[in-house]
């Protein structure tokens, strides 16, 4: 009897184990990210890529800001820039550019504030090397704004595919600064999707 009780706890154990395996096989393959065909691919790094650009030139806002003390949350500009450049992207959903400009502001603020916030407990003085908004900030935002608009041109039809929204942020990752715990990526990214 004793041996009849082991085989069957051991084939009881063999089944848990094997339908244990089986649970962690079938868990991991849902967190794999379907990837486009390569052109695709290319479209989204190219657009990643140009967001990251795009925040890379928040630090550069937030020294001219804390040297300047203006406002880093500025509304009424926003507005203005946000229909200038809805009539820019013709072509594309008004809805999408204001939302996907939207986020990469929000997420340039995001790292401003945190820049102001780290400055302010280290009672730091002004910049020697501060940039001036007109003369070195806005040329750079002005040549990276059309580029966004034709990655977007691009990208719109494809944010439908099936699994592309994951295999964007896993992308967004490895392509775009993670600032502030990867808040500011994760609000420019965001821009791309209605949720």
């Amino acid at each position: 009897m004793k041996i009849i009780n082991e085989f069957a706890n051991k084939q009881f154990f063999g089944k848990f184990l094997s339908g244990l395996s089986l649970l962690f096989l079938l868990a991991a393959c849902q967190n794999l990210t379907p990837a486009p065909d390569p052109a695709d691919a290319a479209e989204v790094d190219h657009l990643l890529q140009l967001i990251d650009q795009r925040l890379d030139v928040a630090p550069m806002v937030a020294k001219a800001k804390w040297d300047s003390g203006g406002a880093i949350n500025d509304p009424p500009r926003e507005q203005l820039i946000l229909d200038t450049l809805t009539t820019q992207a013709s072509g594309l959903d008004a809805v999408f550019v204001r939302r996907f400009f939207q986020a990469q502001f929000d997420a340039s603020k995001a790292l401003q504030l945190s820049l102001h916030a780290q400055w302010r407990q280290q009672d730091a003085g002004k910049f020697s090397d501060a940039p001036d908004l007109g003369r070195d900030v806005r040329p750079v935002l002005d040549q990276l704004t059309p580029q966004l608009i034709a990655s977007l041109r691009h990208m719109q039809p494809l944010l439908a595919a099936p699994g592309m929204r994951a295999y964007i942020e896993t992308r967004a990752r490895a392509l775009v600064r993670g600032d502030v715990d990867g808040l500011p990526r994760r609000m420019a990214v965001a821009g791309l999707f209605a949720n």
